[in-house]
């Protein structure tokens, strides 16, 4: 083999090679399918736990994981998606793909998310996306919450056992003397302090 047919093969082995490494770079294999993107955005799962479920149900199911902006369709898909879905009190209709990608549209996965968590993930995720024109092709990264639910308070501590009193110590006086010392004379059968001791004349009264 000619020196000069050896430095083609070099050459060509190496653009080859360079090829490869940027395609990998920004592609996303599934199976036998490959989908390009441009950006990457890590979704906060456990800050927005209901509306990240669905997007992973979603996925999972088979709907993209890449959103490719489009703004001004998104008025159209979402009047598409959301056909014949009632609202439903305190809740929003999600939508996956979302209203502005161009995924969307009819055929999107719907579910019903509970309003403050779909409202603050819908708010992050246009923040997010705001500085990529149209076109753009964004890959969304979601795993499964840590916590499904927020904190709730145990019975104890929602419902604490209401104080106890402490009891009372009965009063006893030792003599009439201390009766009338206190000003509690005289005393009648079911006051406190009274006592047959004290009820010389059994009458119900003592220290008259």
């Amino acid at each position: 083999m000619s020196k000069l047919r050896l430095l083609f093969l070099l050459v060509l082995a190496l653009a080859l090679s360079g090829c490869s490494d940027v395609l990998s770079q920004k592609t996303l294999t599934s199976g036998a399918a490959q989908t390009e993107y441009d950006h990457e955005l890590i979704f906060p799962s456990d800050t927005y736990p209901e509306t990240a479920l669905h997007i992973l149900g979603a996925i999972e199911q088979g709907y993209s994981s890449v959103c490719t902006i489009d703004r001004g369709g998104a008025e159209d898909n979402r009047k598409q998606s959301l056909a014949g879905i009632d609202t439903r009190k305190g809740y929003d209709r999600d939508e996956w793909p979302m209203a502005m990608c161009q995924e969307g549209g009819k055929g999107a996965s719907v579910a019903y998310v509970e309003s403050r968590d779909n409202r603050g993930a819908g708010s992050w995720v246009g923040h997010q996306l705001s500085g990529y024109e149209d076109g753009t092709k964004v890959l969304f990264i979601v795993e499964k919450p840590k916590k499904l639910f927020p904190d709730q308070p145990s019975p104890a501590t929602a419902n604490p056992p209401a104080k106890s009193s402490p009891a009372k110590e009965p009063v006893v006086y030792s003599s009439c003397a201390e009766v009338r010392k206190a000003g509690k004379s005289p005393l009648r059968k079911g006051d406190p302090g009274y006592s047959l001791k004290l009820d010389r004349d059994g009458d119900g009264v003592a220290c008259e």
